[in-house]
């Protein structure tokens, strides 16, 4: 476990978790350069043990078809070699074969995690050279013989099986060096003391074959290894995927845990403070309408008016917190009906008219005509154009204007605009509003009374319509706040149905 600094555990923190990474790839770098000092080949011991994985499988799925070329290749040779000769030739091969094959097997056969690598790197390829041996003894055959086309006939058959091993043992370059070194020693062995052109020309032509293979390879041994160091990267990425999934998983486990817990707490809290809470107004109101008689000092009644005015303050904020508290967890519920959304604008308005007299503003209204009701919860929508307003008439100085727009939007929908000539927002404080808590500059300098959740509220019950919020502002350019509900919303009126009378009349 990683240890803390004095300063996080001061802070009570964890360790930093930039550390923490830094500190696995530094270990996981330790541990990649270990395992490569104590191989043989200067990979991990999981390439080593992959790549004789591969040649023990490609071997022994290669069996059948190395017996099968065998086979071909006696019935061949008979042409010019006794049978008899020719089946003690063939008895070799297979059984260099099977051997091969056998050991393949059993490598196979073991669990990665107990393989000794290193034991099966050697004895398999002194099983691919016995297996080149066997077959370079093809040579030994045709010793003497001359008849055309036997030459080439030899040539010919180990330049295939030099190919296969190659195609069979490339993961393992010392393997195909075993299994090269015997078949190049006959091929050699077979033309040599020979000077006429054709058996030159086929020796060069075998020599410039065997530089390829070599480095064929080369070049599949060096794609095998990138093939798996790909694959190792792929499978490390899915485990640290897998492990950010938990991790994740987790995290969210014991954030809806603290978020039950939170709305277990306000829902006791809010109970456990209105009921003291609503004593205090109850009484601060009595004791400043002097509904017992007037006080004995003029500083009581204005005490009174103050505790009453902090006691409405408190109440809202209270409110205020569990309507966001519901509405972030889910559980805020829509009352809907047909509503108008230019009676709830207009309603607003006129509740907010004296406060907007007393720092000399002017509200002014604009709606579009004929405007259909739309299907909305009605206090939410209320809520929202009155946090609004009353955030424009707050920061708007004294004498200046607020204007209030309700008409379509360019979709089908509906809108409410409110636009103030106040000093505005900067651009890059407009998300630190948006946030819970969250006030901007302006607010604090001129320490406006507010506890910054009206406008996440606002968006909160706007998103639960499925409308939209928009907030465009700039400094000494005024502030315009918009919210849109969709068309999908809006109530189309039907005609009213014609009266008996003046149907029978038309």
């Amino acid at each position: 476990m990683a240890e803390l600094t004095a300063e996080q555990v001061q802070r009570g923190r964890g360790p930093d978790p930039t550390v923490l990474a830094r500190r696995k790839l530094i270990n996981r770098e330790v541990r990649s350069a270990r395992e490569k000092l104590t191989s043989s080949t200067g990979l991990q011991r999981a390439f080593d043990y992959e790549l004789v994985r591969v040649f023990a499988q490609y071997r022994l799925n290669g069996s059948a078809g190395t017996l099968m070329l065998a086979f071909l290749v006696a019935a061949a040779a008979c042409v010019w070699v006794p049978f008899y000769t020719v089946s003690g030739w063939l008895t070799l091969v297979v059984l260099s074969t099977g051997v091969t094959a056998v050991l393949c097997r059993r490598f196979l056969a073991e669990p990665s995690a107990a393989a000794r690598v290193s034991f099966w790197r050697k004895l398999l390829p002194a099983a691919e050279l016995l297996h080149g041996l066997s077959w370079a003894l093809l040579a030994g055959l045709f010793v003497g013989v001359d008849a055309p086309g036997a030459r080439f006939f030899l040539m010919t058959t180990l330049l295939i099986v030099s190919a296969l091993t190659v195609t069979l043992a490339a993961t393992m370059p010392i393997a195909v060096y075993s299994g090269l070194v015997p078949i190049v020693g006959a091929i050699v062995l077979s033309f040599s003391g020979r000077s006429d052109i054709d058996s030159v020309t086929m020796l060069l032509m075998a020599a410039c074959a065997q530089l390829f293979f070599i480095f064929l390879t080369n070049r599949l041994y060096s794609t095998s290894v990138e093939t798996i160091e790909f694959r190792a990267e792929k499978d490390a990425l899915i485990t640290e995927l897998e492990t950010a999934k938990a991790n994740s998983d987790e995290a969210r486990r014991k954030a809806e845990e603290a978020n039950l817990a939170k709305s277990r707490f306000l829902a006791t809290m809010s109970h456990e403070l209105r009921t003291p809470l609503n004593a205090i107004l109850g009484f601060s109101e009595v004791m400043k309408n002097e509904v017992f008689g007037p006080h004995a000092n003029a500083s009581y009644k204005e005490y009174s008016g103050d505790i009453h005015s902090s006691g409405q303050h408190l109440l809202t904020l209270i409110n205020e917190i569990l309507d966001l508290s519901r509405i972030e967890s889910g559980k805020y519920e829509l009352n809907e009906e047909a509503i108008s959304l230019a009676a709830i604008a207009d309603d607003a308005a006129h509740m907010l008219n004296l406060r907007a007299k007393a720092k000399s503003q002017t509200i002014r209204q604009a709606t579009e005509p004929e405007l259909p009701r739309i299907w909305a919860d009605e206090r939410a929508i209320r809520q929202a154009v009155l946090n609004i307003l009353a955030n424009a008439i707050k920061f708007t100085p004294q004498g200046g204007e607020i204007s209030i727009k309700v008409g379509w939007t360019a979709t089908g929908g509906q809108y409410v605009s409110i636009s103030d000539t106040g000093p505005g927002i900067p651009e890059d404080e407009i998300p630190v509003v948006m946030q819970t808590f969250g006030r901007g500059s302006l607010a604090i300098k001129t320490a406006e009374q507010g506890s910054g959740l009206g406008l996440p509220i606002v968006k909160g019950l706007i998103d639960l319509h499925g409308g939209g919020f928009r907030i465009k502002s700039s400094p000494r350019a005024g502030t315009e706040v918009t919210i849109t509900l969709p068309a999908e919303r809006v109530m189309d009126t039907l005609p009213a149905l014609p009266q008996p009378g003046e149907r029978s009349a038309a």
